[in-house]
């Protein structure tokens, strides 16, 4: 199966209170992080949708949201536009969410290679990232608005399969957030 990854890494910040995009947590930012982790599941290209000003790794296509104000849906619409016309399908996946496991985005993929349309993943009530959307429904991220992700599209369509996850990836929003991410990596 042939997937993009889409990271979407164009937030404001604004509960962080600077770029969280370029915080260092063990020796690489989040951007980093989730590259690597993406690249370590086999998904390529690798696109990193960032704000103005914020650098990628070398093995990822920046693709610059001049707006991250407009919200998360303008970041899925300009990072499925940015998949190349030959590649089949698009793995979402989260910036701040630099913990994701590799073997939870291979997961998605083998449900994926049953011919389902869209594959999410689900802890609990929790339903989203990594997604994976097969390119004829790269369309239907259109009907998104503002912050609205694709959890309503996911539950909304018929052809979308669940794949359970022990727990949720940490989302790194606020500092406190980072702060104990950082301490259970001390550990």
């Amino acid at each position: 199966m042939h997937a993009a990854a889409v990271i979407l890494a164009a937030g404001a910040s604004t509960r962080f209170g600077s770029p969280k995009q370029l915080v260092r947590i063990g020796g690489y930012t989040m951007v980093e992080r989730v590259v690597r982790t993406a690249r370590e599941a086999g998904l390529a290209p690798i696109i990193a949708v960032v704000p103005t000003g914020v650098a990628v790794p070398a093995e990822a296509t920046p693709v610059i949201n001049a707006d991250p104000a407009a919200g998360i849906s303008r970041s899925i619409r300009l990072g499925l536009a940015a998949v190349p016309q030959d590649v089949e399908a698009a793995v979402i996946l989260l910036g701040d969410e630099p913990m994701l496991p590799a073997a939870a985005i291979r997961e998605i993929l083998v449900a994926a290679a049953t011919g389902m349309a869209i594959v999410a993943a689900r802890a609990g009530d929790r339903v989203g990232p990594p997604v994976f959307l097969r390119r004829p429904l790269f369309e239907l991220a259109e009907a998104l608005e503002g912050d609205d992700g694709l959890t309503r599209l996911i539950r909304a369509h018929p052809e979308t399969r669940m794949v359970d996850q022990p727990s949720a990836p940490v989302d790194v929003d606020t500092p406190a957030d980072l702060e104990a991410l950082a301490e259970t990596l001390d550990r």
